[in-house]
């Protein structure tokens, strides 16, 4: 399938900004142009019910977290919530990346979504991230009363690395006695640390993230390649897929990480896990944080919307 105009957009302007891609960049440089990127390819933030900033403790010290309300809360009782993490690739990426898509999820979607500032690598590297987020989706189930969200109604969900580690959440409560999670929502998720799939082949000098773009990441977050296996890292060599929540998978069809997040899906598929896997064959990864350029966001978002009121709410 041809190159969606929307991606396209996004690609004549990274061109046109001459911006060095990640890798070749440090770790605060990365970090300044992903933050400076909203300006040119996200929307202005909608106003929406409610949003409050959140400090919560967590093993090895404070967890922020940002409370994002698409409706009052009323009468009706406690919303259903969606714990979010944001993309990044573990490096870059914080509360303010991801704000446009938190708001628009919740008041598409009619909920609450509260998204986790895990400790980000190379400064924590693994497992930091995976621990802040199993212990931030363990909080807010605990304390959803004075929350105004109903624990019972909980679903995990993030995009890229922050897919990753939605899945790794949903793995670790099956096992270890966590809250129930009742939906998970992986947005071209890293499932794997296989760097010779087909699309990375095919996709590998594909920006805005190339081969070389998730070897940096990769090479930050897990260093040491004998924890490249490990299930919290890689969701995808989990020995056992069986009895984890309901998912719903959107993948991109010009992106590097489209096979893994496809691979992911059908697991869960051969498990009997009821999974959705929606794929966006135009498109490029990150795109749902483009939409200032992109139109097909909308579109995407949603989606990803609807799949939270029929796990959520319906």
């Amino acid at each position: 399938m041809p190159l969606h105009p929307g991606a396209q957009n996004v690609l004549d302007l990274i061109a046109e900004a001459g911006r060095p891609p990640f890798e070749q960049l440090s770790v605060a440089e990365a970090r300044d142009a992903y933050r400076n990127s909203r300006k040119a390819l996200q929307p202005e933030p909608i106003d929406i019910a409610e949003v409050r900033d959140l400090s919560i403790p967590g093993p090895d010290g404070e967890i922020p977290l940002r409370l994002y309300r698409g409706r009052p809360l009323d009468e009706t009782g406690p919303q259903p919530v969606l714990v979010f993490f944001h993309g990044g690739g573990w490096v870059i990426g914080d509360l303010e990346s991801h704000d446009t898509i938190c708001r628009e999820l919740a008041h598409r979607a009619a909920i609450t979504v509260i998204s986790v500032d895990y400790r980000l690598a190379p400064e924590h590297r693994f497992p930091a991230a995976v621990v802040d987020s199993v212990a931030a989706t363990g909080w807010i189930a605990d304390n959803a009363a004075e929350l105004g969200v109903d624990a019972a109604r909980l679903a995990v969900g993030g995009d890229s690395a922050g897919g990753n580690l939605a899945a790794a959440v949903a793995l670790d409560a099956r096992d270890n006695s966590g809250p129930p999670i009742r939906l998970q929502v992986l947005i071209y998720p890293v499932t794997d640390f296989d760097i010779h799939t087909k699309s990375y082949q095919e996709m590998s000098d594909n920006p805005p993230v190339r081969r070389d773009t998730m070897i940096w990441f990769m090479d930050h977050y897990v260093p040491r390649h004998e924890d490249r296996t490990d299930w919290r890292a890689a969701p995808l060599r989990a020995t056992d897929h069986t009895n984890l929540p309901p998912a719903f998978v959107l993948t991109a069809g010009y992106d590097p990480l489209c096979d893994e997040g496809q691979a992911y899906a059908a697991a869960l598929d051969a498990a009997r896990v009821p999974c959705r896997h929606v794929c966006y064959d135009g498109q490029i990864h990150g795109f749902l944080n483009m939409g200032r350029v992109n139109p097909q966001t909308s579109e995407a978002l949603d989606e990803i919307a609807a799949a939270l009121r029929d796990g959520l709410v319906g």
